[in-house]
């Protein structure tokens, strides 16, 4: 896994029976990329992937979207779908947050116990 730094990759979502998925990801892993987020963003092609992160809001947001915490080894540990205006749960055993227009997570395969790869070029 090492380290990541802000910019653009490919997340594979490792599903149910074998099912993968592969998709644009950006990563955001400054302080200042992580906090910027998805805010003043209407639409998202693909994911956003917010590590270190454990916990996220919605204030100021466009658009609802669906947030999936995962664990160190990038194991699905729990999916939300959160309207803007929110202040989500912190997951204590996450250590980094995907992020997705709402529904798209479902569409993948993205859940509890899914995992997915980060692959950065």
């Amino acid at each position: 896994m090492g380290r990541w730094r802000d910019g653009r990759g490919t997340l594979v979502v490792h599903g149910d029976g074998g099912r993968v998925a592969s998709l644009p990801l950006e990563v955001a892993t400054s302080y200042r990329a992580r906090t910027k987020g998805l805010l003043g963003r209407d639409e998202l092609d693909g994911a956003i992937l917010l590590s270190p992160a454990s916990g996220i809001h919605t204030f100021r947001m466009r658009m609802a979207i669906d947030v999936a915490y995962l664990d160190r080894r990038l194991n699905v540990i729990a999916v939300r779908t959160m309207p803007p205006g929110r202040l989500g749960r912190p997951r204590l055993r996450a250590r980094h947050v995907l992020e997705a227009e709402a529904g798209a997570m479902a569409a993948w395969g993205v859940r509890a116990g899914a995992r997915v790869t980060v692959e950065v070029a």
